[in-house]
């Protein structure tokens, strides 16, 4: 079976934001020459232009959840440590990020990474069952020194960018441990703060290290000697915890950024803020991680939004990147000019839990149903929810389909409902089987309901009715999902047992082609607008680019989404296909066929 991989090529990958969780700091990670910023979510690392962040880049090979991840001084490798207390040193100037070391330091969650200046020692911390900390050498894994001096876990970890190499380290015991090395030994405490220390960093230059905590506080100390110098802000920094610092290249300012919703930029030398960025009044406007790269200030929000501070509009972020933070459930397609990747999110209150399925109907509107029991009607232009386009559901919808005539067929448990302009018109109930995906006819003529019987019901459209028609067509297992093709001419429907079936709708449904390849459940589907080809993805991480007339000829994206699988497939045009995961990103891929 020929599969012409040279022909599909990715355009476009829309990353997912930082994960983020309420009252843990998130540690940002810088490219020295100044051009990238890294972070985490789930198990990929992002790596993002600076200046242009929609020009982005996945890695996905830890098996974990990662926590960290830091470039190495030489700016060709970057350590990223997970959940397990696996770190991996891999490749930065190859597209395959080829993986060069793999250490266990120890097992437990990695919380934080750094290098020495000649990229040859890492150090690391965190929530080890044995130790909370290690440093070693990055080609051996040999260790050089020993991390002690703490009763709890460790939550941040610096090494001085100048000789004499320093360590320092943050703890949930309250202390700030200060160590000289290699090999690093332990030399002293301090015990400044009265809670947590949550992040420590060495002035570029080597000259100072500053210790955030829990408490509102940031101290400042010698960095060659560990003697403290004083406090910033006086008796309290922040009115919050201080979850992060960053220091500005030159090593005479650094900005905060603190649970109280605030990023602050201080003065090193008088100890004073001179700017405090005002992010919000919201609680998913606290401030968890911040990042000095360049000219540029980021910071992240408890929502995960990256905020571009301006020092001249303080209360203004000059860009704010938005994004999904949590896995892709469903994509659906708007005609609409441009495809730069910006976005936001529709403004008022959505839905309140997992969104299932959606589609965009003939008057401009998003119908999404979701596992709150609703289907929603929300403008695409007007992007704001309202709930008077909100129906109520007798049970959980999990699939919705529309078309002409203001018809939209939603699939619920145990129930299917035939919706029109806005109201629920007819409920199909006391049913024989378990529905489980719908789709209507774009003419409005027929309603198509898969089982998890492995049956595809037909009903007509009657007036505001679903008529039984008494026909029914065998899909090769329980169905996931199915479509008709935008001229419908075809009902194409996928199943658990990794088969798409396509029915030909003039020959009275008869099987046009059954379609193998798939390893794992079918679980999504698309037609092109050209209705030659359809898209399928599955459980098994692939996606399938099929050819009606011919079941042999087909495209393959492996591992499209590495290591997870496709959640949502839509066609932009003839030979652009997008791709939605549960890593939170979104990727476009250019067909040739």
């Amino acid at each position: 079976m020929p599969y012409f991989l040279q022909t599909i090529s990715i355009s476009h990958v829309f990353a997912s934001l930082p994960q983020m969780e309420r009252g843990v700091a998130k540690v940002l990670g810088g490219d020295p020459k100044g051009n990238n910023f890294l972070y985490t979510n789930g198990k990929s690392v992002i790596i993002r232009n600076i200046d242009n962040p929609a020009i982005a880049d996945i890695y996905t090979e830890h098996p974990h959840q990662v926590t960290v991840a830091k470039y190495a001084p030489s700016g060709f490798y970057i350590a990223s440590g997970d959940v397990s207390g696996k770190i991996r040193i891999w490749d930065t100037t190859q597209k395959e990020h080829l993986l060069k070391y793999e250490y266990q330091p120890f097992g437990g969650k990695i919380k934080d990474i750094a290098w020495t200046e000649d990229s040859k020692r890492i150090a690391c911390v965190g929530e080890g069952r044995e130790k909370f900390g290690a440093v070693f050498l990055w080609d051996t894994g040999s260790s050089v020194g020993e991390i002690s001096g703490h009763s709890k876990i460790i939550n941040s970890v610096d090494i001085k960018q100048t000789r004499p190499y320093r360590l320092i380290t943050g703890s949930d015991d309250n202390c700030g441990a200060f160590f000289e090395g290699p090999p690093f030994k332990f030399k002293f405490s301090s015990t400044d703060h009265s809670r947590f220390v949550n992040c420590v960093r060495f002035s570029p230059d080597g000259n100072r290290f500053c210790t955030a905590g829990a408490d509102g506080q940031i101290f400042l100390y010698d960095g060659k000697t560990g003697e403290k110098l004083g406090a910033l802000g006086g008796a309290k920094a922040h009115e919050g915890g201080v979850y992060a610092v960053s220091w500005s290249p030159d090593s005479s300012q650094l900005i905060s950024a603190s649970g109280d919703k605030t990023v602050k930029l201080w003065d090193v030398g008088t100890s004073m803020a001179l700017t405090t960025f005002n992010m919000g009044g919201d609680v998913m406007d606290q401030q968890l991680g911040c990042l000095w790269q360049k000219d540029h200030l980021l910071s992240i929000s408890l929502s995960g939004y990256i905020n571009y501070l301006d020092k001249s509009n303080p209360d203004r972020p000059f860009r704010t990147i938005k994004g999904h933070s949590k896995s892709i459930q469903s994509l659906t397609v708007h005609k609409n000019k441009g495809r730069t990747g910006e976005n936001d999110c529709f403004s008022g209150k959505g839905h309140s839990n997992l969104v299932t399925k959606m589609a965009v109907d003939e008057a401009d509107q998003l119908v999404t149903c979701s596992m709150d029991d609703t289907v929603r009607f929300t403008s695409v232009t007007k992007k704001e929810y309202s709930a008077s386009n909100l129906v109520k559901m007798d049970f959980q919808p999990k699939h919705v389909s529309v078309a002409t005539g203001g018809l939209t067929l939603a699939v619920c448990i145990g129930q299917v409902v035939l919706l029109k302009d806005q109201k629920k018109v007819f409920t199909l109930d006391s049913l024989d089987y378990e529905p489980e995906a719908g789709a209507i006819h774009p003419g409005g003529s027929t309603a198509a309901v898969g089982g998890a019987d492995g049956k595809v019901r037909l009903y007509s459209v009657q007036g505001n009715t679903l008529k039984d028609e008494g026909k029914s067509m065998e899909a090769k297992g329980p169905v996931t999902d199915m479509a008709y093709s935008k001229d419908g001419a075809y009902l194409a429907v996928t199943d658990e047992k990794k088969v798409v079936t396509v029915f030909t709708v003039a020959d009275d449904y008869s099987v046009k082609n059954d379609f193998y390849g798939h390893h794992a459940k079918v679980v999504t589907l698309a037609w092109s607008p050209d209705n030659e080809h359809f898209a399928s993805g599955g459980m098994d991480m692939m996606v399938y680019v099929w050819t009606v007339n011919d079941a042999d000829k087909r495209l393959k994206i492996p591992d499209a989404h590495r290591l997870h699988h496709v959640s949502g497939l839509a066609w932009i045009d003839e030979h652009t296909l997008v791709t939605t995961s549960h890593d939170a990103s979104i990727k476009q891929w250019t067909l040739k066929f």
